[in-house]
């Protein structure tokens, strides 16, 4: 399970009530205004680069609902980013909204992942390969997640600015 607590064992009408709910909370008032104002928030970033699974890490770089908390100069310290109940309470958006720009968010963070072989030297234990595969964080992966998180907002958003 993610922090947006989606997980994979619902059944078929509760997937559809939760649908219908995330749909209602972006064509509504407060979640129109939110996405206006997430749209200017993620331009506003230095770095067009978002971070996945917090609000904002120690290195200061952003996820997307935590570069609107920057652009509303919000104490996001005090926000538990696993808990969707007081990230929607604190942004002013229904659980559903704060749910699904989480888990959109967050998305596809092992597929943003460089894999790669290497031998390693020197003696082994029998059961060992001297051919390792290991995996690191692409470089790219915050922009690409910055692309994407704004594409997503760009085409909820009802009335352009």
């Amino acid at each position: 399970m993610t922090r947006s607590g989606y997980s994979d064992d619902c059944d078929d009408w509760a997937l559809i009530r939760w649908r219908g709910a995330v749909s209602q909370a972006i064509r509504g008032k407060r979640g129109q205004a939110m996405l206006g104002e997430m749209l200017q928030a993620l331009d506003a970033l230095p770095e067009p680069t978002l971070a996945a699974e917090s609000l904002v890490t120690s290195d200061g770089e952003y996820c997307a609902l935590g570069a609107l908390g920057r652009a509303r100069a919000m104490d996001l310290e005090s926000i538990d980013p696993d808990d969707r109940e007081s990230v929607a309470q604190a942004f002013g958006v229904a659980e559903a909204l704060a749910a699904e720009i989480m888990d959109l968010n967050d998305r596809d963070s092992f597929d943003e992942r460089i894999y790669f072989n290497f031998d390693v030297c020197g003696p082994m234990r029998p059961w060992e390969s001297h051919r390792q595969l290991r995996w690191t964080t692409d470089p790219k992966a915050g922009r690409i997640r910055w692309s994407r998180m704004r594409a997503w907002v760009v085409s909820n958003i009802k009335e352009k600015p």
